[in-house]
């Protein structure tokens, strides 16, 4: 096994990442919604354990040498039918974390011929294991931006 195309630490700091953005957050805070269509901070991370599962999953079936094509989800269905916005923060970061570190024990044993195995995803693009990683950590991205942008309405909303 040779040096991973991944940062593997990188990877694994999405989780306090996430930690620090909603660091010193209320449950009510955490909760709030700008509007009934969009998501509380708890939604975000609610989707974001989701989009960790089934990239776990995407990974593995890759690996596995299927050629079957690889998942989609629909998020806000997900989001929605698991009454996210009930649940707690923090149990929804303990999945998230737990995952992160389970895929990091598998990706130190990946050779480098594993992060170029590829599969066909639910656009029909074809895409390696590496390119699967890095999307995930650039997909914690984006969100951790909504999440700061939820934060902003919030403190808006009470001016």
């Amino acid at each position: 096994m040779s040096q991973s195309p991944v940062d593997i630490d990188t990877y694994l700091h999405t989780y306090e990442q996430l930690q620090e953005a909603i660091e010193g957050l209320s449950e009510e805070q955490l909760k709030w919604k700008a509007a009934e269509a969009q998501w509380s901070v708890t939604e975000v991370l609610t989707h974001l354990a989701d989009h960790n599962i089934v990239v776990s999953f995407r990974i593995r079936e890759v690996l596995s040498g299927s050629e079957v094509r690889l998942p989609a989800f629909s998020q806000d269905p997900w989001v929605s039918g698991q009454k996210a916005n009930e649940g707690q923060a923090s149990d929804v970061l303990d999945l998230f974390r737990n995952l992160l570190i389970y895929n990091s024990l598998l990706f130190r044993r990946l050779t480098p011929e594993d992060w170029n195995k590829s599969g066909v995803n639910f656009k029909g693009e074809t895409v390696t294991v590496s390119a699967i990683v890095q999307s995930f950590v650039a997909h914690v991205q984006g969100h951790l931006k909504q999440i700061e942008r939820i934060k902003q309405g919030e403190v808006g909303s009470r001016k």
